[in-house]
């Protein structure tokens, strides 16, 4: 999986001397909480989120008057107040390195940049999610399964595979899980057709099956 592929192309952006109320108006019409700042040529120089707005603006205990906060909003430009040292990645980058940033650094986003650093997309944590959830097919119709697998040998998948095939189901999404309980295949499969008698009778021990958003 690439950040190419899950990333939001042109973002909604803002530039350096625009106004934190500008900033404010365009998150709160969008519902965004993050906005990326780029110069005349699309190249990125900053970016701003709300939290780095409410550290720096009076809060609501201020003694100001509302006139007095929105001549402050409206004066302070967002080159006085944003992020400039920017962690960015590129669109060919795989979705795990995209994570593994946001992660280690935490940080919400990433702006996606090309090789002249101008911006093409942003990547945010919730794309990470929906890509993860996506990934393992979990809004998909149909069964899923979980298998634990008491020793790992070569051929265990193919097997699996196997046996649901053999039955005419077809598999949609598979993942292998190494935890506290050992080893764990998660199967999801694009039928109701219940095999976990088949995958038992083949010696393997099924702890789950749940069927994904049946339709009656």
């Amino acid at each position: 999986m690439y950040v190419k592929d899950n990333m939001v192309s042109g973002p909604i952006v803002i530039g350096p001397n625009q106004s934190v109320s500008q900033a404010l108006d365009i998150m709160s019409e969008n519902k965004l909480h993050r906005l990326p700042v780029v110069d005349g040529s699309g190249r990125l120089v900053g970016l701003v989120t709300e939290g780095l707005i409410a550290s720096n603006t009076p809060n609501s205990s201020s003694t100001l008057s509302v006139f007095e906060l929105n001549y402050l909003l409206n004066k302070l430009t967002i080159s006085d107040i944003m992020i400039r040292n920017v962690l960015t990645i590129n669109k060919e980058a795989l979705l795990e390195e995209a994570a593994t940033i946001m992660r280690k650094n935490d940080v919400g986003c990433l702006p996606v940049v090309d090789e002249d650093n101008k911006l093409i997309g942003i990547i945010t944590h919730n794309d990470i999610f929906t890509a993860f959830i996506d990934l393992l097919g979990y809004n998909r119709n149909g069964t899923r399964y979980v298998i634990s697998i008491s020793e790992d040998k070569l051929g265990v998948l193919e097997d699996i595979a196997r046996i649901f095939k053999e039955n005419g189901v077809s598999i949609s999404n598979l993942a292998v899980y190494n935890n506290t309980r050992g080893i764990e295949v998660v199967v999801i499969a694009n039928s109701y057709d219940n095999v976990e008698d088949k995958l038992k009778a083949a010696g393997y021990k099924v702890t789950s099956v749940i069927k994904l958003h049946e339709k009656y």
